[in-house]
């Protein structure tokens, strides 16, 4: 078989490209199936006796005399007996079959006239006495215990082994040529323990024959038993068949007139003459060739201080070029180091120079700021505390309309309950105790209250409310990672604040997500801590309670005050007096739109904080 393997022996004669092992032909009998005792007599054939063919032809063959039964080397056609006996040569034709006469007997196997079941029982029975179970193992020179050793394959008489994992072995190992394979049996049927059926020790490098790249490349069957097959990186390997000794030759019967003696030709005396000669000259040739190597091999050795002492000097240049190559490019990238450092440095200095000038302009424009707004820092900061006054009452009064318009009335002889605009909203643990349209009304005003709260205290909700539709409202959770984002962008999870036709599990995050809204209000603008988020209602009782405390009477509600609003026609003193006349903030203002003092409008807040002008 001609070997197309990609590799070289030598790359390829490694432990470390062997993958996988294939057995084929499994047997316990190495050498083939061993004979047992021949049937020397057609009554030791099995059932022999109970054949009816044979019954028949005994009573055919009582009154003949007894012949010894042929092999079936012996059987001739009927021609062939009649012409060993003399007769004449076109008589060989073979004689049919009499139709009436002695019967010859059939062939007594249980084979012919067996069922189809009892063959196929038959055949089963004969399987399972070759199935066996097989593993192996490999073994290495100076190792006593196997490198590896593989999965047990089960009921088989062509096992094909899973891949061989070396990963416990070193480089050492895998560089071998030489591998020992054991190859370990146990008989199915019979549950003998385990016996070593081959033990090969295989040489990768010389001592192997390539199959193809593949099984189902082979283009011959595999006859031999227990042939063993190597799957190696580039193809499949297997041992060659052993060499058999020449067959001896029959001795030729000279009596016979087909054995002719003859002659063999052979070389003239001239011939074998130059060959001698040849021969010397050869065996000249080779002493002398081994007297210049010795000469040669004298000659160095008395010479080999001098040959290495030039090695050394030619190394020696090369290494000073190589040294004076690099100082000089060494020298280059200094040069280059120290341009860039000058350049950074002349650059740092600019930049301190530079900042060094920002800071003193600062300096100085800072100074005289403060000498030009000095004297009107007092009056700021009083209009600032003013300010600061009027908004926290106007928030106050905005949130008593707010309380006014849901109002959170207690429930007698409960602890904690309350009813916004009438309606019962229990808390949070407890919401199936009233019906869920109330408890979507009340919700539904509890997150309106909370927005609005929201938009006075000037404090966003992290929270916020999508859409007031009174009993359907939804909160929206922007910030959590419950939020899913798509490749439009982050989409926002809505939540109901009614519990009919939806899921339970989102109407009590949306209940939760109310209740940290409002506990996140009373900690920004109040600093309150709440005990129980749990509790909707009390909460935003004291939140709105947080919210309208203050001191002193409320301030009254402005009307206008608008800019905007403003007619375009309107004169400068005509906007004065319309601000007087209803209580506007804004301050005097001149004909070229200057503001000349800020005076009356402090004043006018002062009066408005105390309760000049109030109505209720």
């Amino acid at each position: 078989m001609h070997n197309t393997s990609i590799l070289l022996p030598s790359n390829r004669a490694k432990l470390r490209n062997l993958t996988s092992l294939s057995l084929r032909n499994l047997s316990l009998e190495p050498n083939g199936r061993q004979r047992r005792k021949t049937i020397v007599d057609d009554d030791a054939v099995p059932q022999t006796l109970k054949s009816p063919a044979k019954m028949v032809a005994l009573r055919e063959g009582r009154n003949m005399r007894l012949e010894h039964s042929r092999s079936s080397g012996d059987l001739r056609t009927v021609g062939e007996e009649e012409n060993a006996a003399g007769s004449p040569t076109k008589n060989r034709a073979v004689k049919e079959r009499p139709k009436i006469g002695r019967m010859r007997r059939r062939s007594t196997l249980e084979w012919n006239n067996a069922t189809p079941q009892r063959r196929q029982e038959r055949l089963e029975r004969v399987t399972e006495e070759r199935m066996m179970d097989v593993f192996y193992s490999l073994h290495v020179g100076g190792i006593e215990e196997p490198i590896y050793i593989s999965e047990t394959v089960e009921r088989t008489m062509n096992p094909t082994f899973r891949h061989i994992d070396f990963s416990s072995c070193g480089p050492g190992i895998m560089r071998l040529e030489r591998v020992v394979v054991r190859v370990w049996v146990r008989s199915v049927k019979m549950g003998a323990p385990w016996r070593q059926l081959l033990e090969l020790d295989v040489d990768l490098l010389g001592g192997l024959q390539w199959v193809g790249k593949s099984l189902d490349t082979l283009t011959h069957p595999l006859q031999n038993p227990n042939t063993l097959l190597f799957h190696m990186t580039d193809g499949i390997y297997t041992l060659p068949p052993p060499i058999t000794p020449p067959q001896p030759q029959r001795p030729v019967n000279r009596s016979t007139p087909s054995a002719r003696p003859h002659t063999l030709a052979t070389s003239p005396f001239d011939a074998l003459l130059r060959l001698a000669k040849l021969d010397d000259s050869i065996q000249d040739a080779l002493t002398t060739r081994n007297k210049l190597a010795s000469d040669l091999e004298n000659l160095l050795q008395s010479n080999r201080e001098a040959l290495e002492d030039r090695d050394r000097v030619a190394e020696a240049e090369d290494r000073l070029k190589t040294i004076e190559f690099a100082k000089v490019v060494v020298g280059k990238q200094v040069e280059k180091g120290r341009k860039q450092v000058e350049e950074k440095r002349g650059s740092l200095d600019a930049r301190r120079r530079l900042m060094r000038e920002d800071v003193e302009w600062r300096a100085k424009e800072k100074s005289e700021m403060e000498d030009t707004i000095r004297p009107e820092i007092p009056a700021l900061k009083e209009e600032k505390e003013v300010h600061k006054k009027a908004i926290r009452a106007q928030r106050r009064r905005i949130c008593e309309d707010v309380q006014k318009i849901y109002p959170l009335t207690p429930i007698p002889k409960k602890s904690l309950a309350f009813t916004i605009r009438d309606l019962h909203l229990p808390n949070s643990e407890d919401l199936d105790s009233e019906a869920p349209e109330t408890v979507a009304a009340a919700l539904g005003y509890t997150a309106h209250a909370l927005l609005l709260l929201s938009h006075y205290l000037h404090s966003p909700l992290p929270y916020s409310v999508e859409a007031l539709r009174g009993s359907t409202t939804t909160i929206s959770d922007t910030i959590s990672k419950l939020s899913k984002t798509t490749a439009s962008g982050t989409e926002v999870r809505t939540y109901p604040l009614y519990s009919k036709g939806v899921p339970r599990f989102r109407f009590e995050y949306a209940v939760f997500l109310l209740n940290k809204d409002i506990q996140l209000l009373l900690e920004s603008c109040f600093g309150v801590r709440v005990l129980d988020v749990r509790q909707t209602l009390p909460n935003l009782k004291y939140l709105l309670y947080m919210a309208t405390a203050g001191e002193g009477e409320l301030p009254a509600r402005k009307a206008g005050g608008v800019r905007g609003l403003m007619y375009p026609g309107r004169s400068a003193s005509d906007a004065s007096n319309s601000s007087a006349r209803s209580g506007l903030l804004w301050p005097k203002e001149a004909a070229n739109g200057k503001v000349v003092g800020n005076k009356g409008a402090v004043e006018s807040l002062r009066k408005n904080i105390t309760g000049v002008g109030k109505k209720g």
